[in-house]
């Protein structure tokens, strides 16, 4: 890969956790090396977009996550963490994106919009991913029974925003915040299933009985038992590669046969709290001895 290319797949990062501060030309193209009479048209040429769009709809995005998942943080203050100067420039700009103001989408998400924004933003996260070697450390380890909490997705992908927000009053009311007990994701089955049969859990560490209750959060457990165990850092755009990695290469050529138990993933840190390029998560697959 030219070196240009390469320093602008690095800058994606940059921009990434940086979404606080005003980003200009002179600044980006002063961190790639690259003139600022031909940044914008490289920034073109490799992912195919305009850098400042997808600025603007990685602010789009942020703001659309913590609107949806934090609820604590108020919209001005929303505004002021993506670099907006007023809480009016914040909505104006998040309505262009999501056809709805900020307490809009508070209260009643559009997740169809967010989804297709997230595509855009995917499809230029993979581009930077073919222009880079990817290595994979895979480890076996002994892996403790633990109880969980579940709420159960069931259907279409897109609507997974409103278990995710039903989930997190449950955490909220039941003294489970990410400081305290770890987080986890089921995966019955992948998102290329049909909507009516995608199924998905998100999972807290919780060992205190659980009775019926209006969220439909489920006692289950992860039983003990040898996992193979990838640590992905990054947008969750690459653990779709680790997943097949694990599957269609490491396994064949190990010494393991899966378990009946499904891939699951622990959250160790969480986006929007931090930027997406430092996002860290945990995939395990369950084994055993052949």
């Amino acid at each position: 890969m030219a070196n240009y290319q390469k320093r602008l797949c690095e800058l994606l990062n940059y921009i990434d956790a940086h979404l606080d501060q005003a980003l200009t030309t002179e600044q980006l193209s002063q961190l790639t090396y690259l003139s600022r009479f031909h940044f914008h048209r490289q920034f073109a040429a490799v992912f195919g977009v305009n850098v400042g769009s997808y600025i603007k709809t990685l602010r789009f995005k942020q703001a659309a996550y913590l609107l949806a998942y934090r609820q604590q943080v108020s919209i001005t203050e929303i505004g002021l963490q993506l670099a907006y100067e007023t809480s009016e420039a914040f909505s104006r700009a998040f309505k262009q994106f999501g056809q709805q103001t900020p307490s809009e989408f508070r209260l009643n998400p559009n997740w169809d919009l967010l989804k297709q924004q997230e595509d855009w933003l995917n499809h230029i996260r993979r581009i930077s991913m073919q222009n880079q070697a990817v290595e994979f450390q895979v480890d076996v380890v002994k892996f403790p029974k633990i109880s969980l909490a579940v709420l159960e997705h069931k259907g279409s992908p897109a609507l997974l925003g409103n278990t995710i927000r039903r989930f997190i009053e449950w955490r909220k009311e039941n003294a489970t915040p990410p400081s305290v007990s770890r987080t986890f994701n089921l995966l019955y089955n992948d998102q290329d299933s049909t909507p009516e049969e995608y199924q998905y859990g998100v999972a807290v560490e919780y060992d205190k009985p659980i009775g019926d209750n209006p969220s439909g959060v489920l006692a289950k457990q992860i039983p003990a038992g040898l996992c193979a165990v990838i640590r992905h850092q990054g947008s969750d755009v690459g653990l779709t590669d680790a997943v097949n990695y694990l599957y269609r290469h490491w396994l064949a050529a190990s010494e393991y046969e899966l378990r009946d138990f499904p891939l699951f993933f622990e959250r160790v840190s969480f986006y929007p709290d931090i930027p997406e390029s430092e996002h860290i998560t945990d995939i395990y697959l369950p084994l055993e001895a052949k």
